[in-house]
């Protein structure tokens, strides 16, 4: 497989006055191209963390981080944002969508800035709410604005979906038709997909899941047979 994100030895310290707290410790990773990964673990584990330096929102205080053969661990802000820009979409449990704006024009906030956009109608049409274009966030229910924020994230083409307890705030029904969402993303765009979660059943759409514990990769373990998410139950 192809690497298109890899981790290298990355520890993450946040220090506070003379107290030290290791978020991460020695992490080394890889997210292969058109691969779903679960990074399962409980909170405080350090999960959160990795993503976040993923995604080049934080950045590690010892190790590196590569994106391809691109070695981002000392890189400017201006390329970091470039590579958030260009190159990582993300999901986060709380939908974060402009409640003035319609769905339509949620998505467009990101497809007026991306290099190679999708419509935003394209967009909203792959995870079912081609129905939905014009329809404000307080109309929705939260299983459709995060599918609108799922849909925001693909628009820009991002060859990296990073998603950050995606169903955590969704009852199990709404759950499961976000993760066919993001299995759908998965599978139709070959996206690199890592999607956080302390819900054990979820690991079962995976490719692969990493099982993190106390800033530490405990184990990883590979699903010979995926389940559909609507063969998910939690």
């Amino acid at each position: 497989m192809t690497a298109v994100l890899r981790t290298e030895n990355v520890t993450r310290i946040y220090r506070t006055g003379a107290v030290e707290v290791a978020a991460l410790r020695g992490v080394t990773m890889q997210l292969d191209v058109g691969e779903m990964v679960v990074l399962l673990g409980p909170s405080g584990s350090g999960k959160s963390t990795l993503l976040n330096i993923l995604g080049a929102l934080d950045s590690p205080t010892d190790g590196r981080l590569f994106f391809r053969e691109t070695d981002l661990t000392h890189a400017s802000d201006r390329a970091l944002t470039r590579y958030r820009r260009d190159h990582v979409g993300f999901v986060f449990q709380f939908y974060n969508l402009m409640p003035a704006l319609t769905a339509r024009e949620n998505v467009a906030l990101v497809t007026e800035i991306a290099a190679n956009p999708m419509p935003p109608e394209e967009a909203l049409s792959r995870v079912g709410l081609g129905h939905r274009l014009d329809h404000f966030p307080a109309e929705l229910s939260g299983g459709e604005q995060q599918r609108v924020a799922i849909a925001r994230a693909i628009a820009k083409r991002p060859e990296i979906l990073l998603c950050d307890e995606p169903t955590g705030a969704l009852d199990s029904a709404t759950g499961i038709t976000v993760l066919e969402a993001l299995d759908q993303v998965n599978r139709e765009l070959g996206t690199a997909t890592a999607i956080i979660t302390h819900n054990a059943e979820i690991r079962r759409i995976a490719h692969r899941v990493i099982h993190i514990a106390d800033g530490r990769i405990a184990r990883e373990e590979v699903n010979t047979t995926r389940l559909k998410p609507s063969e998910v139950r939690w």
